[in-house]
C-alpha cells in the first residue's frame, strides 16, 4: 500500500474517556470514487455512571452525507468501543479515506451493547472486601438493549474535506444520559444512545490524541521515527524530537519490535503522521494489560498482588481475560513509571510523592507489561496512567496557598474513594471551559468539573490523592 495515497483521505477516529475493540461489517459501504479526498478525524467522549467500569457497544459504522446524498463510511469494517473508559480523553481509532467534499449529517449504526459494572460493599472496612464484576447482555436478566440502532445527527457546523487536509469529527458518547435507570437508581439495561458530534480541525484541543496504544513494528534511529501497527493493521508513522518526554528517561533507542508503546501528540495536517509529545514504553515483550486497580494487598504497605479490571489486552486473543477482574501477583522485581507526568515530579512539590509497591490504590488507572505464558503474565513494568473524573466542586475547597482544591467524583472513582479526594494543580495544569486558575474555582462554580490526571497515593495518610492535569468546568 502506499502511504502517502492511503493518507490522502485520512480518517482518525479518537474517542474522549473510555475504549476496546473488536469488530463485525459496516453498515454502510464506501463508493469508488475518482475524485480528490480529504483526511477526516474524530473525538469522542462519554460522562460514567457511578459504579459502571465498562460501557461496550459494537459500531456498526460511521457515516457521513452531503443532505440527501449517498452515505459515505468513515470507518473500517466494525469495532467494539469502551466508551467508559477515557472520560475526557482522546485515541485513535480509525483512519481511512474519504472523497473531498462538504458533509452536513452523521450516521452511527450500534449494535450488542454490554454494561460491566464493580459490586464494592464498603471500601472503608478493614479488611477491605474485593470487589468483583457484574455483566448486562443480551443474554442477562435484565438484558441490555438499544432503544434505537441508528442515530443520525445533523451537524450544527458542516465537515468541510478538502484534497490532502486533515480534518475530523468530534464524537462524544454521553454515557451518563444513555443508560437509563429506574426511581431507585438502578441500571435497567436499556440504552438510549445520546451521541453529540462537531467538526473540528487538528488545532482544535479535541484533536490532540492523549492516548494511542501499539506495537512498535520498525525503528529509525537517525530520522527520529518509528512505525507502530494500529487499528486493522493500518501503519503509523510517529516522529519524535527533542521536546518529546520520554518516561524513565527511556529514548528511542530502547524501542524493539517487542516493544508496545503509549503516546500522545498530534496529527500532522498535511500528511497524518504522529509528532509524539510523550512517549511511554509500557512492555518490551510483546504483551500488555491495562485496566483499572480494584482491590490491593495488602492495603497498606507493599503491594504482593493487586485485582485488575482489564480493559485493554494486547495483542488480543492471547488467553488473557480482558472484561473481568484478575489478581496481577508482584514479586519486587518490577520497574515502575508515571506516565506523562515525570516533568511534574522533576520541578514541583510532587518529587516526594512517587509510585511503587506500597504506593497503589483502588482506582489507578495502570498498565503491566512482561512475557505471558501459561495463562500468566510475569510482571517487568508497571505504569501509573492518567485518566478523567467527572464530577462536582466541594464548596470552599479551593485553597491558592496549597494549590488544592476537593473534588466528589460522580463515577467510579467515587465508589472506590468513598469520598471527595484531594486534586493538587501544578504549573503544568491545563484549564478551560472557562476556567484560566484555580483561583477561579474559589468563586464555587456549581457547574460539573472534569479533571484529568493520575491518581496518586498519600504516603502519609494513604488516601488517594489527584494531580491534575486539566480541569475543566462542563457548562452543557
Amino acid at each position: 500500500m502506499n502511504p502517502m495515497k492511503w493518507l490522502n483521505g485520512l480518517f482518525a477516529l479518537a474517542l474522549i474517556a473510555f475504549a476496546g475493540g473488536c469488530g463485525t461489517g459496516s453498515n454502510y459501504t464506501m463508493p469508488v470514487s475518482q475524485q480528490q479526498a480529504g483526511t477526516v478525524f474524530v473525538s469522542g467522549g462519554d460522562a460514567p455512571l457511578p459504579s459502571v467500569v465498562s460501557f461496550k457497544v459494537v459500531i456498526s459504522g460511521i457515516s457521513v452525507a452531503e443532505g440527501s446524498g449517498t452515505p459515505v463510511t468513515v470507518t473500517t469494517g466494525a469495532q467494539t468501543v469502551d466508551f467508559a473508559k477515557l472520560n475526557g480523553l482522546h485515541t485513535l481509532l480509525d483512519l481511512n479515506t474519504i472523497p473531498a467534499g462538504t458533509y452536513d449529517t452523521v450516521i452511527v449504526a450500534l449494535a450488542s451493547p454490554e454494561i460491566d459494572y464493580l459490586n464494592v460493599t464498603n471500601p472503608q472496612t478493614n479488611p477491605p472486601t474485593r470487589p468483583t464484576i457484574s455483566s448486562l447482555t443480551s443474554t442477562s436478566t435484565p438484558p441490555a438493549t438499544l432503544s434505537t440502532s441508528t442515530v443520525t445527527i445533523s451537524l450544527s457546523n458542516p465537515l468541510v474535506v478538502n484534497s490532502g487536509d486533515v480534518i475530523g469529527l468530534g464524537f462524544e458518547f454521553d454515557i451518563r444520559k444513555s443508560l437509563a435507570v429506574d426511581m431507585n437508581g438502578q441500571i435497567t439495561g436499556v440504552v438510549n444512545p445520546t451521541i453529540n458530534v462537531k467538526a473540528i480541525t487538528p488545532s482544535d484541543a479535541d484533536a490532540y490524541i492523549d492516548e494511542f496504544i501499539a506495537g512498535v513494528t520498525t525503528i529509525n534511529v537517525t530520522g527520529n521515527s518509528f512505525t507502530i501497527q494500529g487499528p486493522h493493521g493500518h501503519a503509523f508513522t510517529v516522529n519524535v524530537n527533542d521536546q518529546t518526554e520520554w518516561e524513565g528517561s527511556e529514548t528511542i533507542n530502547n524501542l524493539t519490535s517487542s516493544s508496545i508503546v503509549s503516546i500522545s501528540g498530534t496529527l500532522d495536517r498535511t500528511d497524518g503522521t504522529f509528532l509524539a509529545d510523550t512517549v511511554a514504553i509500557l512492555s518490551q515483550d510483546k504483551f500488555f494489560v491495562g485496566g483499572l486497580i480494584t482491590y490491593v494487598d495488602p492495603p497498606t504497605g507493599t503491594a504482593q498482588d493487586f485485582d485488575l479490571y482489564a480493559r485493554d489486552v494486547l495483542p488480543a486473543g492471547t488467553g488473557f481475560t480482558s472484561g473481568q477482574i484478575s489478581t496481577i501477583n508482584l514479586t519486587g522485581n518490577e520497574k515502575y513509571f508515571i506516565y506523562w507526568m515525570h516533568n511534574v515530579f522533576v520541578n514541583s512539590r510532587f518529587s516526594n510523592i512517587f509510585f511503587n509497591a506500597s504506593l497503589l490504590v483502588p482506582g489507578q488507572h495502570v498498565s503491566i507489561g512482561g512475557p505471558f505464558n501459561n495463562g500468566a503474565v510475569t510482571v517487568k513494568r508497571v505504569v501509573l496512567r492518567h485518566e478523567g473524573h467527572t464530577g462536582t466542586l466541594v464548596s470552599g475547597s479551593a485553597n491558592t496557598g496549597t494549590s488544592t482544591f476537593q473534588f466528589n467524583s460522580n463515577g467510579l472513582a467515587g465508589v472506590l474513594f468513598n469520598g471527595p479526594v484531594t486534586v493538587y494543580v501544578t504549573p503544568f495544569t491545563k484549564f478551560g471551559g472557562g476556567l484560566t486558575s484555580l483561583q477561579d474555582l474559589t468563586n464555587n462554580p456549581t457547574n460539573p468539573l472534569r479533571v484529568i490526571g493520575v491518581v496518586l497515593k498519600d504516603p502519609i495518610s494513604g488516601q488517594p490523592v489527584f494531580v491534575a492535569r486539566s480541569v475543566t468546568e462542563l457548562t452543557n
